[in-house]
């Protein structure tokens, strides 16, 4: 199974860095793991309601444009469906029974992803009503994808 992050802006923290890498390795025995990263777009500090809603749009188009048509795009709002660990993991296994060989993760920038963006996902997941710094999230992320990966596995995880 291919699995990729899409996410908005860089990682600038190297104990984020070193963490995602972390997990990259741990995940290289379950998957191809691929992470693509766009562009976000600066938010002037007092932005109104409109620039926002620009800001977002842009850094929207810029994710779709790297979505194919075949993939399974899961996308990670506030919104979105809470899972425990073993229902993610028996929702990934599931899509592969199915035949989705290819899963988008997609992490949005600082004020979330644009419409367009939530309308174009397969399904919303949601880690908490909470809001996380999005370039946290890649970790919690990744985490969570290998966990499911050791639940389907039969392997032995932390609970």
């Amino acid at each position: 199974m291919r699995i990729t992050l899409l996410t908005v802006g860089k990682i600038k923290e190297r104990y984020l860095t070193d963490a995602i890498r972390e997990y990259e390795k741990r995940l290289g025995r379950y998957c191809r793991l691929s992470i693509v990263e766009t562009p976000d777009e600066k938010t002037p500090e007092g932005a109104g309601e409109a620039l926002e809603r620009k800001i977002k749009e842009k850094e929207g188009e810029r994710l779709l444009a790297r979505i194919r048509e075949g993939d399974f795009v899961i996308a990670l709002a506030i919104e979105g469906k809470m899972l425990s660990s073993e229902e993610l993991a028996a929702k990934m296994e599931r899509l592969g029974v199915d035949g989705i060989s290819h899963i988008v993760f997609v992490i949005g920038g600082s004020l979330g992803l644009s419409p367009d963006v939530l309308r174009r996902a397969d399904f919303a997941l949601s880690f908490s009503r909470m809001t996380f710094p999005h370039q946290l999230m890649r970790v919690i992320l990744l985490e969570q994808i290998y966990r499911s990966f050791r639940i389907n596995s039969g392997e032995p995880y932390h609970k």
